[in-house]
């Protein structure tokens, strides 16, 4: 079975490519259609699912880290979880989401302004990069949809043709390997379901 490392791997394969794609053709730079650089994180505001696995991944990080950092991080994720407990679309206890059918429909609207606790807010930089849950890693170049279409972070690919957005788009097979290596976590440690960053850490 897939490893977390495997997982990270192979993932940071699929985006490598994608972005050295995202500047290829047209006498284009790369990565020029991206606008992804240190200090740029309107990816970081508004709450988004994570795994298991991501969370897994984010606690180890966090034990390994500067204990000022880990300190920061944890009051901030502290303060977050305040803010968040009224209208969690899921059970804050134990921050598990959609424990209730409508749960799903009611996360749309909620904490769209809620900035990642893992985001020093001074730099505009991640504390715990390396170890950023797969939907960090996988916004800004094009990601295939459940619609058929096309994600890609409204600040990149400004002005580019649908064939450049199409020829830059992610090989998503790495999410079938992410698939099989949470179901492994989960059944290791006995854990499951979706939470934010914030109940994670």
């Amino acid at each position: 079975m897939p490893t977390d490392a495997d997982l990270i791997q192979i993932a940071t394969t699929a985006l490598s490519d994608a972005y050295t794609r995202a500047g290829i053709g047209s006498g284009l730079r790369p990565g020029q259609w991206m606008a992804c650089h240190p200090g740029c994180h309107q990816c970081c505001i508004g709450v988004f699912p994570i795994t298991t696995l991501d969370a897994a991944r984010l606690n180890h990080a966090l034990t390994a880290a500067d204990p000022a950092v880990a300190q920061r991080i944890q009051n901030r994720a502290a303060a977050a979880r305040t803010r968040l407990t009224p209208g969690f679309p899921g059970d804050p206890a134990t921050g598990i989401l959609f424990t209730e059918e409508h749960h799903e429909e009611a996360f749309e609207d909620f904490a769209n302004d809620e900035p990642c606790p893992v985001l020093d807010p001074a730099t505009g930089t991640c504390d715990l990069y390396a170890a950023r849950p797969i939907p960090c890693r996988t916004f800004g170049p094009p990601m295939p949809n459940e619609d058929e279409g096309l994600a890609v972070c409204e600040l990149c690919f400004v002005n580019a043709p649908e064939t450049e957005v199409s020829r830059c788009a992610v090989d998503i097979h790495f999410l079938d390997i992410e698939s099989a290596a949470v179901s492994e976590h989960e059944a290791i440690t006995h854990t499951h379901g979706l939470t934010l960053i914030a109940f994670a850490l």
